[in-house]
């Protein structure tokens, strides 16, 4: 009962410090005039949103981090693998904060090159698997709802350089409406405390308590209509570390099914791009996926709860595949 107490604690902790952030981050986002450029090809009801604050996810990042360091440090100890967490999310979040800086300060609407974006990528991912590689990490891949597993040798490194990449740019995507990412982040990151803390990895469940308060506590301000953006500032960060979890968790496959809204957004933008390519036809109005339903004629909001929806669909199948088979 005490570990059920503390990852409540966590997620209540969070969330509040969230909350108690936001009123006093935004003004401040607002009088540097870190307003979100709308792009002229998006939906054009979005040109509505033209100057909301954006890099919101600064809020999210000091509400994980010191939500983590109090609860770890007062109840736990700080093990190798909640600092790897800890320098995915905020690396990631960091290169995310350039990114957004040169397009809301330097006026560059498409921010870092995605040469740039990649290398950073890249650099956090090899410095995660480097620490891995401290843990003497198992480089098996378990098979869910089986006894099966697969040892990948060697290739799980480009594994696992191609989850925390591919993560990051999924979530990123994902965040293009009012509350989405913060509504199925906040799920799925749920659904990976669930597993953690039935593995007893007790720290990484503490972690994703943390996160869950955090994007919760900034979806006040983030429904629709969002008074804030997190910006890629919060979306990498979340992409980052939602694929750090399920390294460490062991649950490399169902990140695949936990996160499946952010798979379908990443595939119907490579379907998007390689139809359009190949045949000079459009498969969906607009991609990633969320906007096509947009110019379909669905209000922001039924898209949004839409994929909420599909999102608690996914945790719940991925934490049937693994508690309960």
């Amino acid at each position: 009962m005490f570990e059920q107490i503390t990852l409540l604690f966590t997620l209540i902790a969070s969330f509040l410090i969230a909350v108690i952030l936001s009123p006093i981050i935004i003004p401040f986002l607002r009088r540097l005039k870190f307003g979100q450029s709308i792009r002229d090809e998006g939906p054009k009801s979005h040109q509505k949103k033209s100057g909301t604050p954006t890099m919101g996810g600064i809020m999210i990042l000091l509400s994980i981090l010191l939500t983590t360091v109090i609860i770890i440090s007062k109840f736990l100890t700080f093990t190798t693998e909640i600092w790897l967490l800890l320098f995915v999310t905020l690396g990631y979040g960091l290169l995310g904060f350039l990114d957004d800086f040169i397009k809301v300060v330097m006026k560059r609407n498409l921010g870092l090159t995605s040469k740039q974006k990649l290398v950073g990528q890249l650099v956090i991912a090899i410095i995660f698997y480097l620490g891995l590689r401290m843990l003497d990490f198992s480089t098996e891949i378990v098979i869910p709802a089986t006894n099966l597993s697969i040892d990948f040798g060697w290739l799980y490194f480009p594994l696992i350089i191609v989850m925390l990449v591919g993560a990051s740019n999924a979530v990123n995507l994902t965040d293009g409406l009012d509350g989405l990412l913060a509504g199925t982040g906040a799920i799925a990151f749920g659904a990976f405390a669930v597993l953690a803390w039935n593995a007893e990895m007790f720290d990484v469940a503490i972690f994703c308590g943390a996160v869950v308060g955090a994007v919760l506590g900034f979806l006040v301000f983030n429904a629709h209509p969002a008074k804030v953006f997190m910006g890629d500032t919060g979306s990498l960060a979340l992409g980052g570390a939602i694929a750090a979890v399920a390294i460490l968790t062991k649950l490399e496959i169902l990140l695949v099914i936990i996160g499946g809204v952010f798979v379908i957004e990443t595939l119907s933008v490579i379907i998007q791009v390689v139809s359009f390519k190949t045949r000079g036809k459009r498969i969906f109005k607009m991609s990633p996926l969320h906007h096509h339903y947009e110019l379909s004629g669905w209000s922001e909001w039924r898209v949004v709860v839409t994929f909420w929806l599909v999102g608690m669909l996914f945790a719940v199948l991925g934490i049937y595949l693994e508690v309960w088979i």
